[in-house]
């Protein structure tokens, strides 16, 4: 294992999230220097603090260790102020999704359901999916099970199950939409 490696992966999801050292050396409870340390060689990291630091990022722990992107076969939700800050999602899902999969991430859709408007038919697609609410609630089904996210939840899922989006509640529904495909030239 090259922790070096996993330092310049701890350093680019940092980054990417528009966090400092001080910021990180804060969260994890640990002097500057040590923080500092950990980025710059990728040694004596606690396993405690790359836990720590998966969550904080959404991220699988087994992905700073290795690089690699652990096969999503069910979903993941993040709730609005556990794990992110909310207010630095919008330019972190760009940034971050990129660094991890080296994907063709498609021009990200903004999507308005009516609650009045009967619910689109279940779909699945290639690639992965993720939607970020904007405004309202929207109910994700996805292998026939029912979860509801409010404003600033977001959800992360393989779209080869089947699944769909629908409006919840009396109010419109807006939601940001990524679809991730494969690049062709990925390994």
């Amino acid at each position: 294992m090259d922790f070096s490696e996993i330092g310049e992966r701890i350093e680019g999801l940092r980054e990417a999230c528009d966090v400092t050292r001080e910021e990180m050396a804060k969260e994890l409870g640990v002097d500057l220097p040590t923080y500092v340390s950990w980025e710059e060689t990728g040694a004596d990291v606690p396993i405690s603090a790359i836990y720590h630091m998966a969550t904080m990022f959404g991220v699988e722990f087994t992905e700073i260790l290795t690089g690699k992107q652990a096969h999503l076969d069910t979903y993941q939700v993040v709730r609005a102020g556990t794990g992110r800050e909310v207010d630095r999602l919008p330019g972190y899902h760009f940034e971050d999704l990129a660094w991890r999969y080296a994907n063709k991430i498609t021009q990200p859709l903004l999507v308005t359901l009516d609650p009045n408007e009967p619910p689109a038919a279940l779909v699945t697609h290639a690639g992965q999916e993720f939607n970020y609410v904007l405004e309202g609630s929207l109910v994700l089904t996805f292998d026939e099970v029912e979860m509801t996210l409010n404003k600033g939840d977001s959800v992360y899922f393989n779209p080869t199950h089947l699944h769909g989006q629908r409006c919840a509640g009396d109010e419109p529904t807006t939601f940001l939409t990524f679809i991730m495909e494969e690049h062709p030239n990925n390994n």
